[in-house]
C-alpha cells in the first residue's frame, strides 16, 4: 500500500478550533462519502494538540512552527491511485475537494506527498 500525507496549515483568518471543527465535522464526512470514488482504503485526520511538549520538541531540534494537522490517506497501490485519478468521476470530485479544502486549508503553506511505510 501507499499513503498520501498532507501536512496542513489553516487559513490565517480562522482559529485552530475553527480549522479542527470544519475538518472533522464537514470535510471528514464529505471525504468519507466519496472515498469509494477515490479508491481510498483508509483516511485519518491527525489534529495537532496544544501542548508545551510540542514547543519543547520543536525548540530542541530548531524546527519550524507546527502544522495544524496531518491527513493520511491509504491506497492499495500507486497504480490503483493513478487509475482512480484518471476517471471523470474523480476529476470532478478532485475539483470539489479542492474547493472544500479552501474553506479551511492554506494550500500555499501546506505540503502533500506520497509515501510508503516501513514499520520497525
Amino acid at each position: 500500500m501507499i499513503k498520501l500525507v498532507m501536512c496542513l496549515h489553516r487559513r490565517a483568518d480562522i482559529s485552530r478550533e475553527q480549522f479542527k471543527d470544519y475538518w472533522l465535522n464537514k470535510h471528514g464526512p464529505f471525504f468519507q462519502d466519496n472515498a469509494a470514488i477515490m479508491r481510498a482504503r483508509r483516511y485519518v485526520q491527525c489534529h495537532t494538540i496544544d501542548s508545551p511538549l510540542n514547543d519543547a520538541m520543536r525548540a530542541s531540534r530548531q524546527m519550524q512552527a507546527e502544522f495544524d494537522g496531518v491527513a493520511e490517506v491509504w491506497f492499495e497501490s500507486e497504480q490503483d491511485l493513478m487509475e482512480a485519478m484518471s476517471t471523470p468521476e474523480m476529476q470532478e470530485l478532485g475539483a470539489a475537494l479542492l474547493e472544500d479544502e479552501a474553506n479551511f486549508i492554506d494550500h500555499a503553506k501546506s505540503s502533500a506527498f506520497i509515501v510508503r511505510e516501513h514499520e520497525f
